[in-house]
C-alpha cells in the first residue's frame, strides 16, 4: 500500500556501500535471539493478522505499546505484517538492525507470527521508474544486511517478504524475486519466503505468475476492490477518488444514492470522478462478487500447490458509513478464510486503522474487530 508512506514523516535514505558482510554482520553482537525466544506454535499460512507500518519505515518509527499489542492478541490477532526501509539497514546500520531484531523478538514473544515487509520507500520506489538495475541492487544490498537478523530469529514465527507491491514489469520482477530468495536462502534456508506478483500485488496480476521453485513459499495478494468505494475522501494525492464520498457497501450504480453522487459530481464539471465511479461500479459489488474473486484464487493456489496469504485490504474511514465499512471488511475476511487464504489487514492505526492509538488501549474500533475476528451477530 502506498498511501500511508504519503501521509507518514518521510524518510531518510541511507544508500552506502555495505559496510559489513550480511553473513558476519550480527556475529559479534552479544545476544542470541534463537535462544531466547520461546518455541513458537507452527502457522503454515500466517492469518487473523494487521499491518504496522511507521515503526521501520524512518529512523524515529513509533513502536506500539506493550499493552496495545497485548491487547490485540487477547482480542484474537495472530499475525503482524511489519513493513521495513530497506534504505535504513542497506548499509549495515548496526543500531538499526538491533533495533528491528528487538522488535520482532518482542512480538514474537508475544505470540504474534511476523511478517517481515520490504516496503521501499518513495525514493527507492521512484528509483525502480528511473534506473532500475539500481534501485534492485539496493534490494539485495538491504536483505543482504537483514537476513542477519531474520536467520537467528524461528523459522515458524518469522516470515521474510521479498518485496510489497514490485515496482517493475513481471518479467524484471521474477528474475530479481529470483535473486532475492537466493540471497535470502544464502542464510535462511528454513524460513517461510513470502512474495507478490507485480506491480501492484493485485489479486488480477496473480493468474499468470508462477510461484518460486521454493517448498517454503507463500504467495501474498492485496485486495482494495472496488478503489471508488474502500479509497473514497482520500487526501494524499489529486486522484479523482478524493471527490468521491458516502459511497455504500454493497453496492451497484443504480442506487439512488449512487446516481445521486454521479449527479452531483457532472453538475460540477467533475466528470472524471462522475466517470470513475460508474466504470468502478459497472458491476455489483456485493458479497457474492467479493466470493467469486477470492473463489478464483483459491483455484490458482490449488493448481500450483502454493499456500496464499491476503496481507493488505483495508477501507479508509475518512468518510465512510461505518456499517458499508465493516460490512466490506467481513465479506472480504470471510472469503478469504473460506478459501484458505491467510489475511492481515491494512492496518492499525493510520487512515485505514481499527484503533485510534498505537500507544493506548483505549478506542479500539469494536465493529471492525467484530468484523475482521467475527461475531455471531455477522458471521
Amino acid at each position: 500500500m502506498r498511501a500511508v508512506e504519503l501521509v507518514s514523516p518521510p524518510t531518510v535514505s541511507r544508500r552506502h556501500a555495505l559496510a559489513l558482510a550480511g553473513g558476519a554482520l550480527l556475529t559479534t553482537l552479544p545476544f542470541s535471539v534463537s535462544t531466547a525466544l520461546p518455541a513458537a506454535t507452527a502457522r503454515p499460512v500466517p492469518s487473523r493478522g494487521f499491518n504496522l507500518p511507521g515503526w521501520f519505515e524512518r529512523e524515529e518509527g513509533i513502536a506500539p505499546a506493550t499493552a496495545t499489542l497485548e491487547k490485540l492478541r487477547q482480542a484474537g490477532f495472530e499475525t503482524i505484517r511489519l513493513p521495513v526501509n530497506g534504505d535504513l539497514v542497506s548499509d549495515g546500520d548496526r543500531a538499526m538492525l538491533r533495533r528491528i531484531r528487538d522488535g520482532i523478538t518482542d512480538l514474537v514473544g508475544l505470540g504474534f507470527a511476523v511478517l517481515v515487509d520490504m516496503h521501499p520507500s518513495g525514493d527507492l520506489h521512484a528509483a525502480f521508474e528511473h534506473d532500475p538495475a539500481n534501485a534492485a541492487r539496493r534490494v539485495v544490498q538491504a536483505w543482504t544486511a537483514l537476513r542477519a537478523v531474520i536467520a537467528d530469529l524461528p523459522t515458524r514465527s518469522v516470515y521474510p517478504e521479498l518485496l510489497n507491491e514490485p515496482p517493475m514489469e513481471r518479467a524484471a520482477w521474477l528474475e530479481l524475486r529470483q535473486q532475492l530468495a537466493e540471497t535470502l536462502r544464502a542464510r535462511c534456508p528454513l524460513h517461510t519466503l513470502v512474495w507478490g506478483p507485480a506491480r501492484f500485488q493485485g489479486i488480477w496480476e496473480i493468474a499468470d505468475t508462477p510461484p518460486l521453485a521454493d517448498d517454503r513459499q507463500i504467495a501474498a495478494i492485496h485486495y482494495y476492490a472496488p478503489m471508488a468505494f474502500t479509497h473514497q475522501c482520500e487526501n494524499w494525492d489529486a486522484s479523482p477518488l478524493a471527490r468521491i464520498a458516502n459511497l455504500p457497501f454493497p453496492t451497484t450504480k443504480e442506487m439512488p444514492q449512487v446516481r445521486e453522487l454521479v449527479s452531483r459530481l457532472r453538475a460540477t464539471g467533475d466528470e472524471e470522478a462522475a466517470s470513475l465511479v460508474e466504470k468502478e461500479l459497472s458491476d455489483p459489488w456485493t458479497d457474492a462478487r467479493i466470493a467469486s474473486d477470492f473463489a478464483e484464487l483459491g483455484r490458482w493456489s490449488s493448481a500450483h500447490d502454493c499456500p496464499v496469504i491476503l496481507n493488505e485490504f483495508g477501507v479508509l474511514n475518512f468518510c465512510v458509513d461505518p456499517a458499508s465499512r465493516a460490512a466490506w471488511v467481513r465479506a472480504v475476511r470471510k472469503a478469504a478464510e473460506v478459501n484458505h487464504i491467510g489475511w492481515a489487514h491494512w492496518e492499525l492505526d493510520q487512515g485505514f486503522g481499527i484503533i485510534a492509538s498505537r500507544q493506548s488501549t483505549e478506542a479500539f474500533d469494536p465493529q471492525m474487530i467484530a468484523a475482521l475476528l467475527g461475531d455471531e451477530g455477522g458471521d
